[in-house]
């Protein structure tokens, strides 16, 4: 299976609006967003599909988001305005040659609520789970060109750690960068937090 990291953020221009019943962003900040964790393919997989279908430029199939949501359902995270949802991000983790390793696949945040560090809050829920989960590092794929997604994964921790030529059908260039775990004792208490919050959702959500 390729790894093909594509990714809106809140800097990214691309991508159609999302509906127009989503709460305006004049008076909503992060904290009026329900992060909702997967809860099964009837339920949330074609919401997922959708929003990363209308935001992405990369094309994927239903096979592609059901071997990244089936076999690692914790980290698929949605995130919902007054029921509306406006982001999602979906990973993986698993062995890679001595490593345990996380991997970022999808990230994207509805136009209409950019500019709230949604993506960030939505990476760093996955990174909370990779990290409880024993992870020895994440990697994902950004395009080069995409100057508020670097912007994001570097705020984050993640460093450039190669160039990719010619890697989207765009014919585009990618950056693949890194995050290594364990993380600063400060910021692994900050996902610690937000992991048992999500765990909270989760029980509240079964």
């Amino acid at each position: 299976m390729p790894e093909r990291a594509a990714a809106t953020t809140d800097a990214d221009p691309r991508g159609a609006s999302a509906p127009e019943s989503a709460a305006s962003t004049s008076t909503f900040t992060l904290d009026d967003v329900a992060f909702v964790p997967y809860a099964g393919e009837d339920v949330h997989m074609p919401v997922v599909m959708d929003l990363i279908g209308r935001e992405l430029s990369e094309p994927y199939s239903v096979f592609t988001y059901r071997y990244f949501i089936n076999n690692w359902p914790k980290l698929c995270v949605l995130a919902y305005a007054n029921d509306v949802p406006i982001g999602v991000v979906v990973c993986k983790l698993e062995k890679h040659r001595d490593m345990y390793r996380g991997y970022v696949g999808m990230l994207v945040v509805a136009r209409t609520h950019r500019k709230l560090k949604l993506g960030s809050a939505l990476v760093s829920r996955a990174l909370a789970v990779m990290q409880s989960e024993g992870a020895d590092e994440c990697v994902l794929e950004v395009e080069s060109t995409n100057v508020g997604a670097l912007r994001l994964y570097q705020n984050l921790g993640f460093i450039r750690d190669k160039r990719l030529e010619r890697y989207y059908l765009s014919g585009n260039d990618a950056y693949r960068m890194k995050l290594l775990f364990p993380l600063s004792p400060e910021r692994a208490a900050e996902l610690e937090a937000q992991s048992a919050k999500l765990a909270e959702e989760e029980e509240e959500a079964a």
